[in-house]
């Protein structure tokens, strides 16, 4: 497994696909990190075409369990965020 695209990284890609700078690049890929936790964190859902969808979902309160200890304790209800990846995505990754 190769190392993650960094966000630098991922920049200069989108701008070299995009056929513009590094700082409009920087720019569009920050506001729509900006918009997708937005929407996400009012509870709402992004779908990003050929990709997937980022949501929010709620966990229920439920009993956990310390592996150091072996203690059970109550963990609150809370929030976690998924992903579901597109079909096209799998496709394309599988071959």
């Amino acid at each position: 497994m190769s190392k993650p695209m960094t966000k630098t990284q991922l920049v200069a890609a989108l701008a070299e696909e995009m056929d513009t700078d590094k700082k409009s690049a920087g720019a569009a890929l920050d506001a729509i990190t900006g918009l997708i936790t937005r929407e996400v964190s009012g509870g709402g859902a992004v779908t990003l075409p050929g990709v997937g969808k980022i949501y929010c979902r709620e966990r229920p309160e439920r009993m956990v369990r310390n592996p150091a200890t072996g203690e059970q304790f109550k963990k609150e209800a809370d929030k976690v965020v998924k992903m579901t990846i597109a079909k096209a995505l799998k496709d394309s990754v599988n071959g």
